[in-house]
């Protein structure tokens, strides 16, 4: 792997995040998915799922960098949690890392409020290293839309959620494990960290780990 491209994906547990209250647990409310994807074989070597917050950044990150053998670039979106741990677990002259940071048009209302933004401009800001051509976070943008029409807990305007982190946590697992293992050629296959497909007994029991009866 040589170039990777890191996003967040939203999602909710229970409600959304405008409805919770003092006595709701911690895990109630807006959640998201750090990810991770290899821009040549389309594996996805990381992920977690926790909070938008600088220290589930940081524990992304490194379990990130544990992963990984050799130097690489890393592109991420203009979100400001990324720099201090990738430069902490990567250090700032053992990784090529830059940022990919996109312009909008003024947020839409009516009938246009459900439609993407119009991207307006595109900003791409060396951070660490010598970052190549190709800075880009296309094939992780890609990957969250992927995510959305595999499992409905991702999908906006939808009244299917998780109600509890773990099952959550364990339907996020199930589906990237799948994405990752079960094709006729796997991105894991294609990246030589897997020699052959997984059985659906497996992933199912890869996925639940851990998670309590």
């Amino acid at each position: 792997m040589q170039r990777l491209e890191l996003d967040e994906l939203w999602a909710f547990v229970g409600k959304k995040q405008r409805h919770v209250n003092a006595y709701d647990e911690v895990s109630k409310g807006d959640t998201w998915t750090w990810l991770a994807i290899d821009a040549e074989t389309k594996l996805v070597p990381a992920f977690l799922v926790g909070k938008r917050t600088d220290a589930d950044a940081r524990a992304f990150v490194a379990d990130l960098a544990k992963r990984l053998a050799t130097r690489v670039q890393l592109s991420t979106d203009g979100l400001r949690s990324f720099i201090a741990p990738i430069g902490a677990s990567f250090g700032t002259g053992g990784v090529d890392y830059a940022q990919v940071i996109k312009s909008y048009e003024t947020e839409a209302t009516g009938p246009a409020r459900y439609s993407p933004q119009r991207v307006t401009g595109i900003e791409k800001m060396p951070i660490y290293g010598e970052p190549r051509e190709l800075v880009s976070t296309s094939y992780a943008e890609r990957m969250n839309l992927s995510a959305r029409m595999m499992g409905r807990r991702y999908t906006r305007l939808a009244n299917a959620f998780s109600k509890k982190i773990e099952m959550h946590v364990a339907s996020t697992a199930l589906k990237l494990t799948g994405y990752n293992f079960t094709p006729r050629c796997s991105p894991a296959m294609a990246a030589g960290v897997a020699k052959t497909l997984w059985s659906t007994e497996k992933l199912v029991s890869a996925a639940l780990d851990g998670v309590p009866p």
